[in-house]
């Protein structure tokens, strides 16, 4: 279960990475604290365009989403199977991004914080952010919890697509 949640750690961070490698924003890593927790951010120069900026802020939601999405389209009886490492990759979608919505909401935490460039990049208030960031969650908990629910599998799709959605906004900024 703590592998799998590893696993989704990795996924999260392995995202921002990426865009950061694609968009040539020269990443790197700092030391960064919520409330006198410890832990590490991957960044990024500033003065990305919004929409870069946008991709590379959500881009470990999206994978944390597409992740769970495959997951649980392939294995919609998830919560019956004997799978801690699956399970675990979830619990970090949906943990992870409860913080995030609660960091957004309250506007808290280090300015590297995701739902803060988000909500920059497409000119929403992050407290806006964090449903977007949230719902695809919820509804996923929602699949786990039930997973003969054809209305739980359309509304998660629905919210992750709104999410990427922000994007295009950004882009026209």
């Amino acid at each position: 279960f703590v592998a799998g949640g590893a696993l989704g750690l990795a996924a999260h961070e392995g995202g921002h990475l990426l865009l950061d490698v694609l968009f040539d924003a020269d990443p790197g890593l700092r030391r960064v604290e919520f409330h006198g927790v410890p832990f590490f951010a991957i960044t990024h120069r500033s003065g990305l365009p919004p929409a870069q900026e946008f991709a590379v802020s959500a881009a470990g939601f999206w994978v944390q989403q597409a992740g769970s999405e495959w997951l649980l389209t392939r294995r919609p009886n998830l919560r019956g199977e004997r799978a801690p490492l699956a399970k675990g990759f979830l619990a970090f979608h949906v943990l992870a991004s409860a913080s995030y919505a609660g960091a957004a909401l309250l506007r808290t935490g280090p300015s590297e914080r995701d739902t803060l460039g988000m909500a920059g990049a497409s000119g929403v208030d992050e407290r806006w952010i964090a449903p977007v960031v949230l719902a695809p969650a919820l509804f996923d908990t929602w699949r786990y919890y039930r997973p003969g629910s054809r209305r739980a599998v359309w509304l998660a799709r629905a919210a992750k697509i709104g999410g990427v959605l922000l994007a295009v906004r950004a882009a026209a900024r």
